[in-house]
């Protein structure tokens, strides 16, 4: 795990979920998965969005040409656990990450990139469709 996300989870769990700097003000959530081929146990700080019960997160990858690791992970082993900062501190749930596609992921993305417009930088930046995946309490 490189030093900016260990420094960003190590905040986040400090704070209740709440972290500063760049995500000032922004709802991340940390997620726990499995490397598709190495095995290595992962932890990775997102940004999500709230979808009733349940969490989108995007895998954006800042509009690089590929998708994040973290996305093949969760494709590839989608029983995963999550951190989420709560009221009272940070929980830990129990979800399995499902991709999105059609109307769905469109409304859910379109969501997103009002609510902080880096998202349509992402977009923007890259060719491909960025994946939305739904992190669904199980």
């Amino acid at each position: 795990m490189n030093e900016w996300n260990q420094k960003i989870i190590e905040e986040f769990r400090a704070n209740g979920g709440v972290v500063g700097g760049p995500f000032e003000g922004a709802s991340m959530i940390l997620v726990h998965h499995t490397g598709a081929r190495s095995g290595t146990e992962r932890v990775t700080p997102l940004v999500y969005r709230a979808e009733g019960d349940d969490f989108a997160v995007f895998a954006s990858k800042a509009g690089a040409p590929d998708n994040p690791d973290w996305y093949h992970n969760l494709m590839a082993n989608p029983r995963v656990t999550v951190e989420v900062g709560t009221d009272a501190g940070v929980e830990v749930i129990g979800v399995e990450a499902v991709e999105v596609s059609g109307a769905e992921r469109d409304r859910i993305f379109e969501a997103q990139k009002a609510a902080s417009p880096q998202f349509a930088e992402y977009e923007k930046n890259t060719t491909r469709t960025i994946p939305v995946v739904a992190l669904r309490r199980v």
